[in-house]
């Protein structure tokens, strides 16, 4: 097997030509961005001058540094964005606003330099190459209207490789997508896992043709493993997971052939687990909060900025041989877990987990209530035509296989519409609410 794709754009910036990139290389690489890096921001972003003066950080020598540096949150991105840009108005080319559902008080906004984006645009290019190959097309459904939204980056990179990318939008009436995307046949199929799954079903149900594809990537969510293994069993095709956000410069890691963990872009992104409690790094292996510091950013670089997504770090060298290091299957957001009354911890993680290996099943929202003074976990099934009751029945059986004596009542409802919600998913918690 090769190593990772990424070994080869790791290598071609930081200048090692052999393979697999030697981890000491990458190391050393990022001791010396990060000396860059800390030196840049204190120069140029009064927020970090602001944050460095306050610990006593005047530079750092290296990694064994990074630990000294203090993080960066959400609410410091939001209330002091415009103090972290290093560089004026006239170089930034794009300004992304992210307004996070249920988050009172301003937005987030980031600030990208053309160098900024073109990297991206690097990452994609490398990434995709793992999946595509020249003459072929890729269906992107994600959204792409916008110069530099992500499908429309993805779109460029691929082109680089003389791969279609045409560029569908987000899935919101899965029926008429997956009459697109068959009539299309495309070879590789990009998009958010939910809504790959509700395509491939409802292809698989209108009895359409979806054989040309070879290869899919899920991106922009969680990926549940029930999900992965629906979806290898309707189209028969290799899945591919990347991990990335707005604040890591949309790419973030990819898998390899091994499907083993996320390669990390690590020539661009420095990647830290540390605990979500008290913010010590964590080392490989162990469960925390995944935190981000872009080292070759210039519009707007993050230092230490914690991303609220639960993951870790796999030890060792992949299966493929590449020493870049992995990213485990992410685990969704940390403030979007529940406790329940019960004391059990509850998240739409595990839901998704145990709900998509429904047959017919293409979507569903999931809320915590209080009614007649018991807790409640209601759950909105979107479904394929005639086969409500039957999901009903099935995810009903599951939940109270897994949900213990002293849990929630469940409360099922049906949708069928086949509604497929286009933003990320969270379980929704109404119980203060309906209590007062």
């Amino acid at each position: 097997m090769k190593p990772s794709v990424l070994d080869t754009l790791t290598g071609q910036i930081i200048g090692i030509s052999a393979r697999p990139v030697p981890r000491s290389a990458i190391d050393a690489w990022q001791e010396d961005r990060l000396r860059r890096l800390v030196a840049y921001c204190r120069d140029h972003a009064p927020f970090y001058q602001r944050k460095f003066a306050a610990v006593g950080i005047a530079a750092v020598d290296g990694l064994a540094d990074l630990a000294r540096l203090p993080l960066t949150t959400e609410a410091e991105l939001r209330h002091h964005g415009q103090e972290m840009v290093c560089v004026g108005q006239d170089a930034v080319a794009r300004i992304v606003t992210l307004h996070s559902s249920g988050t009172t008080g301003p937005p987030k906004r980031l600030w990208f330099t053309e160098a900024d984006l073109e990297r991206t645009l690097d990452f994609f290019h490398h990434g995709m190459g793992q999946m595509a190959e020249p003459g072929q097309t890729a269906a992107i459904l994600l959204p792409g209207a916008t110069p530099d939204s992500t499908g429309h980056l993805l779109a460029r990179a691929l082109a680089r490789m003389t791969v279609n990318g045409r560029i569908v939008g987000l899935v919101s009436e899965p029926a008429q997508a997956a009459r697109i995307v068959a009539e299309m046949r495309p070879e590789i199929l990009v998009g958010f896992p939910v809504q790959i799954l509700a395509l491939a079903r409802m292809a698989a149900f209108l009895r359409l043709d979806l054989a040309s594809i070879g290869a899919v990537l899920l991106c922009s969510d969680y990926v549940s493993e029930s999900l992965c293994q629906s979806l290898q069993e309707l189209l028969g095709c290799e899945i591919f997971t990347h991990y990335g956000a707005t604040e890591t410069g949309l790419g973030g890691g990819v898998d390899c052939g091994a499907h083993h963990g996320c390669h990390l872009r690590e020539a661009d992104l420095l990647v830290e687990i540390v605990d979500p409690g008290g913010g010590q790094a964590l080392p490989a292996g162990e469960w925390g909060e995944i935190v981000c510091t872009t080292l070759m950013r210039t519009g707007m670089p993050l230092i230490r900025y914690r991303t609220g997504d639960r993951g870790r770090l796999l030890p060792g060298r992949c299966r493929c041989g590449s020493q870049v290091r992995r990213l485990d299957r992410v685990l969704g957001r940390l403030d979007r877990v529940r406790t329940l009354q019960s004391g059990r911890q509850l998240a739409m993680a595990d839901l998704d987990e145990w709900l998509f290996a429904v047959p017919g099943l293409l979507d569903f929202t999931a809320a915590l209530a209080i009614r007649d003074g018991r807790e409640s976990l209601e759950l909105v099934l979107a479904v394929l035509p005639g086969r409500g009751e039957a999901a009903k029945r099935q995810a009903a059986r599951l939940l109270e296989s897994r949900m213990s004596r002293g849990e929630p009542a469940i409360d099922l409802k049906l949708a069928m519409d086949g509604a497929i919600h286009p933003a990320k998913r969270f379980l929704e918690d109404h119980r203060k609410e309906r209590a007062t």
